[in-house]
């Protein structure tokens, strides 16, 4: 048997991770994540992004606050597990719905907190045909974001990319100083927040729709 492409393994075995040990995580792993995440394409090589890095405790555990508040306002808003189609997808949506849960509880012990800034500034433009619709900016933000958790993955430290922070935005950006226009409207919008640290679960091949069942080849519905 052929040896695993190292590659493809750290991709496939890339998973969210919701749970972390008591550890401390070197500035200089955090460092080539964010090398590796900076050689991420983008659109015209624009490289929009800035990089947030909370690795301060008492500012993580404000963080870790905003996150929760955000985080309750949204559990509130989860499906029923009852509204599943069978048992084996409610019992999936409960684990994940525990470890979000356990996440949102503890982020501010996770020892780094890495949050993604995208710039609000137009993109695409227009002509005389009107708007150009080249695709949104974000396009060329979450390749790095992934990069990002890609290297992780090579170190041994977990990650998860998470978006709920973004519900109570305005308080994260005054608490880390992220300045807005000169009006007050934002300059920056948050487009992921990671924490990154020494897992308590294994990496794996997490489950997901094999690809052949949403691949169409050369034409809607042509499968292989």
């Amino acid at each position: 048997m052929e040896p695993m492409n190292p590659v493809i393994d750290a991709i496939m075995t890339t998973r969210a991770m919701r749970r972390f040990a008591d550890r401390p995580v070197a500035d200089a792993a955090i460092e080539t994540c964010l090398q590796a995440a900076q050689q991420a394409p983008s659109g015209g090589n624009v490289q929009p992004q800035q990089y947030m890095v909370v690795t301060d405790p008492a500012l993580r555990a404000e963080v870790g606050r905003l996150y929760r508040l955000a985080y309750d306002r949204y559990e509130r808003s989860l499906p029923d597990p009852g509204d599943m189609p069978d048992e084996r997808a409610a019992a999936s949506w409960r684990r994940n719905r525990d470890a979000s849960r356990h996440l949102a509880d503890h982020l501010g012990d996770v020892p780094v907190l890495v949050l993604f800034l995208q710039p609000i500034v137009p993109w695409g433009g227009e002509d005389e045909e009107g708007p150009l619709d080249i695709g949104r900016l974000d396009a060329s933000v979450y390749p790095a974001v992934q990069n990002f958790c890609l290297a992780a993955r090579s170190l041994g430290l977990g990650t998860a990319l998470t978006t709920v922070i973004r519900i109570r935005t305005d308080e994260v950006f005054e608490l880390l100083g992220v300045p807005a226009r000169s009006d007050g409207r934002r300059r920056f919008e948050i487009a992921a927040l990671v924490p990154v640290g020494h897992p308590t679960g294994s990496f794996g091949v997490a489950p997901r729709k094999p690809a052949a069942t949403v691949t169409h080849w050369n034409g809607w519905g042509s499968r292989k």
